[in-house]
């Protein structure tokens, strides 16, 4: 009997999996791939066999038979700019995903082992909402130097995921609300959802709100005199804004909790920067706001930093009068592609065809 989804979310150093029936997380498991084992692989994708041969055993290892699955799910990668939703793993979409189109990651290893296990259990393979979903209206994409053009990056996964959440408790289709979710986590995105799609987003790796760990916008003229004072290299800088920014940089620390546990003990340079990254979550929700010209059904307080009382209360004083706010704390990717995909095999949604979605020159 196919009762089971799997699903796959590969990562640089490791290859999360779990069973699903239902919405419900029956098994689960991080495996961990040493690092003498991936240094054989010149390229992220030659790992596709290794790591899809470990899955197999693990599920052989827990009784999982092929003939039992459902669906195959796999974290997307950095595929051409997309629509959000659910998509069926196809040709056209393995081949982007094996050269990298936009770019190696771990994470374009999800579609291509999802479809190989897919094809051995007779049934579909998808990917649901990956990093590259492309939602803007080309007046977002305007930046002010016409060189450079605003791209939608984001946590898009955690962000659909929850939004479908929302309108399943609204009792409303997604399609009829606007939403804005905010994604707090090592990096931050602050997205507007208009009736369902996300038609603009702090990229989080150089805009925004500074992070645990980036610095998100800065005064750019002070950064180009930085750039050139002959004190860092490119990577040195690039490292600054992302990785060595934020918190990090300001407490020596990017974790939250620990920043919690230093305001607790007295440190008030640490409690004037928490309420600091606060402060400027607050001013780019209000930013969202006028995107969609007030009209906001729900602003959604998300990720690893929403379990933060001190965060996310500092954060509702500024933005309550926006719309209620509804708190979701912890990012769960896993559950995110389960349900993505349980969307689709319960009719409420029709899977998506890459080629169809994409423009391929």
């Amino acid at each position: 009997m196919r009762k089971y989804i799997l699903a796959i979310n590969p990562g640089s150093t490791s290859t999360k999996v779990a069973i699903f029936e239902g919405t419900i997380n029956k098994l689960q498991k991080n495996i961990s791939h040493p690092a003498d084992e991936l240094k054989k692989f010149e390229k992220i994708s030659d790992q596709f066999n290794y790591r899809k041969e470990i899955i197999l055993e693990w599920l052989k290892e827990n009784g999982i038979e092929l003939s039992e699955l459902r669906a195959v799910v796999g974290r997307g990668g950095l595929l051409r700019p997309m629509p959000g939703g659910t998509y069926l793993v196809t040709e056209k979409m393995m081949e982007d995903l094996k050269i990298g189109i936009q770019g190696e990651h771990a994470s374009n290893l999800g579609g291509l082992i999802a479809r190989g296990i897919a094809d051995a259990a007779g049934v579909e393979a998808y990917i649901v909402d990956p990093v590259a979903v492309d939602e803007f209206e080309d007046i977002a994409r305007i930046s002010g130097m016409p060189e450079i053009e605003r791209k939608s990056l984001s946590h898009a996964l955690n962000i659909k995921a929850v939004a479908h959440r929302i309108a399943k408790k609204l009792e409303k289709p997604l399609s009829e609300l606007n939403l804005i979710v905010a994604h707090l986590g090592g990096g931050i995105s602050i997205a507007p959802l208009y009736k369902g799609r996300i038609i603009d987003v702090n990229n989080a790796n150089e805009m925004g709100p500074f992070s645990p760990e980036r610095t998100g916008g800065l005064p750019v003229g002070d950064v180009v005199t930085l750039c050139f004072s002959g004190k860092y290299t490119l990577q040195e800088i690039k490292k600054k804004i992302s990785g060595q920014g934020g918190l990090v940089a300001y407490l020596g620390t990017n974790d939250a909790r620990e920043v919690e546990k230093m305001i607790q003990a007295g440190d008030k340079k640490a409690e004037l920067v928490f309420e600091a990254m606060a402060y400027q979550i607050a001013k780019e929700i209000g930013a969202m706001a006028t995107v969609l010209k007030g009209k906001v059904d729900r602003v959604v307080l998300t990720g690893g930093l929403a379990h933060s009382k001190r965060l996310v209360d500092s954060i509702i004083r500024r933005v309550s009068f926006i719309a209620p706010i509804e708190i979701h704390p912890g990012e769960d990717e896993m559950q995110a592609l389960a349900e993505g995909v349980l969307r689709v095999l319960n009719g409420e949604e029709v899977a998506k065809i890459y080629e169809e979605e994409v423009k391929i020159q």
